[in-house]
């Protein structure tokens, strides 16, 4: 995966490579700190652009900080009018509820951002969290990416594979 910090949803990235989560904690949905502008680049049209046909895109939703109380968590990738995600908002893609117990400190959560979503694409995409209880300490980034970061494979030292 190649971050780019163009294409963050929440979170930043600093000039130094440090990745700093957004907090999303409390109860309820919690919007993105930022959000994708994806309207034509062209002048004279109103048309909301699109992510168009071509390679796969995912959200990936990396867990900095663990969360603690409360008790499930939804991702969502969402789209909306407005560049605060408040008007006509409406769901691409969602996880289901994930408990707190499952999300420690570096679970990455991929969500799939299709091309071919039933909605009419919107000018506006972001994230947001559904937070079932008040969760506490709980922080993410989330970045719109062309692949799914896999786990690595640690091998103990001294041993050769052939």
């Amino acid at each position: 995966m190649i971050l780019d910090a163009a294409m963050l949803l929440s979170g930043s990235y600093s000039a130094a490579g440090v990745l700093t989560g957004q907090a999303v904690n409390g109860a309820g949905s919690i919007l993105s700190s930022n959000t994708i502008d994806i309207a034509p680049l062209t002048i004279g049209g109103n048309q909301a652009g699109d992510i168009g046909v071509g390679e796969e895109l995912y959200v990936e939703f990396s867990v900095l900080t663990a969360p603690t109380v409360g008790t499930n968590v939804r991702f969502q990738l969402i789209q909306a009018d407005d560049a605060a995600l408040t008007q006509n908002v409406q769901v691409i893609n969602q996880t289901d509820d994930l408990p707190i117990a499952n999300l420690p400190a570096g679970t990455i959560v991929p969500l799939h951002w299709d091309p071919a979503a039933p909605y009419a694409p919107k000018r506006y995409v972001g994230a947001r969290y559904v937070n079932t209880g008040a969760i506490a300490t709980f922080s993410v980034a989330a970045a719109v990416t062309k692949n799914v970061q896999t786990r690595q494979t640690s091998l103990k030292s001294g041993y050769s594979v052939t």
